[in-house]
């Protein structure tokens, strides 16, 4: 009986499986030691690298109406400046309004503390100077234990600004040299057809490009509803609070919470009945409700399709490692990240476990599906090649096409 035989595996040139787990674990810790040891570059380097992608395709009209490459980046920037300005001098002014109604919100915050040591004094049996001087206790201790909280943030703070100062420089070198940075990527990785590389590119500048249009469109729609709600309890500035509450949906799913914080305190203050501070709350909860429901699957689509835990956890990693920027950049490095997983077979599970299951779902039916109707047309096809063939006559002959008419 012929029989080929197999040569047997050598175990020896085989890694066991612990050194694989063992390499594999350090090399993550080594990662995220790297990212946290130089947060102060890396930060700023991933945010030029988002607002870089955004400015792309203003850039690139600007180029197609043969505008020079350098001029269309600069005026791409000047454009980013601009609206940030904007922002600056709009904030700034309801900051000076805000000035303005001190003495009354002091007034009536007066009012209220002396209305809740009246209550104490009469439910609780606890009289006004002990209540005076169990709240000065424990805001002495809030304030020690604040201030150096609050130090910790002047200072790193102070340091992010002048690291964030470089921003305009990365992002006009990353437009100027992105077919440059394309190539090092080909280069870098030569063992994946540049086809390929070309194509995992693209799918993440989409990824990108997709997340950050459809956050300031969301933006723009919370902003909007927020304060048309505000405006309906009579909220002092409701169109500054809903919008403030608008961008804070940069810190996901507890953003616009903390955005609700400030109206309610403001309508407890000046308003004559605490039920508005409660009406705020609801109100921004019930367009919270509708952002993460309706808006944002509506608007960014399932080209960002990380489900909530994995966000979840994203997001406090994130905080934990890089702060108030970690939060704001979870989601799309997450979402890069999945791009990656999917495209590589051998992660491609893992990318599976990051996204959202109804998407992942319905790509797999639509891939089976696929698969079947290809399969399918592959067995028709030796039919309908037999049923086209002539057939042959008793005597071998085959009929013309006047017989078969």
């Amino acid at each position: 009986m012929n029989s080929t035989l197999r040569p047997l595996p050598n175990k020896d040139k085989e890694t066991p499986i612990y050194i694989k787990l063992a390499s594999t674990l350090v090399a993550l810790i080594s990662t995220v030691y790297i990212l946290y040891v130089l947060r102060e570059t890396i930060i700023p380097l991933a945010f030029s690298i988002l607002l870089a992608i955004l400015l792309h395709p203003v850039c690139a009209w600007l180029e197609r109406h043969r505008v020079p490459r350098i001029g269309s980046i600069l005026l791409s920037i000047l454009t980013l400046f601009i609206v940030i300005v904007v922002l600056v001098y709009v904030v700034s002014l309801q900051i000076g309004s805000f000035a303005e109604e001190l003495p009354r919100i002091t007034e009536k915050a007066e009012t209220i503390l002396d209305q809740t040591l009246t209550m104490g004094e009469k439910y609780l049996n606890v009289s006004r100077t002990r209540q005076v001087s169990e709240g000065k206790k424990y805001l002495i201790n809030a304030l020690s234990e604040g201030r150096a909280i609050l130090l910790n943030t002047l200072v790193t703070t102070t340091g992010a600004i002048s690291t964030f100062i470089l921003i305009p420089l990365y992002i006009f070198f990353f437009l100027l040299y992105r077919d440059f940075f394309r190539r090092f990527v080909h280069k870098a990785v030569g063992s994946v057809p540049n086809e390929d590389l070309n194509l995992l590119l693209k799918k993440i500048y989409e990824v990108i490009r997709s997340y950050l249009s459809g956050l300031f469109l969301v933006i723009l729609i919370v902003g909007v509803l927020n304060s048309i709600g505000l405006l309906i309890l009579g909220v002092p500035h409701a169109i500054f609070f809903g919008f403030l509450a608008g961008f804070l949906i940069l810190i996901p799913y507890i953003g616009i919470l903390i955005g609700s914080i400030l109206p309610a305190l403001l309508s407890i203050v000046t308003m004559d009945s605490s039920w508005y501070a409660v009406g705020v709350i609801g109100i921004m909860s019930f367009v919270q409700f509708l952002e993460g429901n309706f808006i944002t699957p509506n608007i960014v689509g399932s080209k960002v399709s990380v489900n909530p835990l994995a966000a979840i956890v994203a997001l406090f990693l994130g905080g934990q490692l890089w702060g108030l920027s970690g939060l704001i950049l979870a989601l799309p490095v997450t979402a890069i990240l999945k791009v990656i997983l999917d495209t590589i077979p051998s992660l491609e599970p893992y990318g599976f476990l990051l996204g959202e299951p109804v998407h992942e779902v319905a790509e797999e039916n639509a891939e089976i599906f696929r698969e079947r109707v290809v399969e399918k047309e592959f067995k028709k096809k030796p039919y309908r090649r037999y049923r086209n063939k002539p057939r042959k006559k008793p005597d071998g002959s085959t009929p013309g096409p006047a017989a078969e008419a």
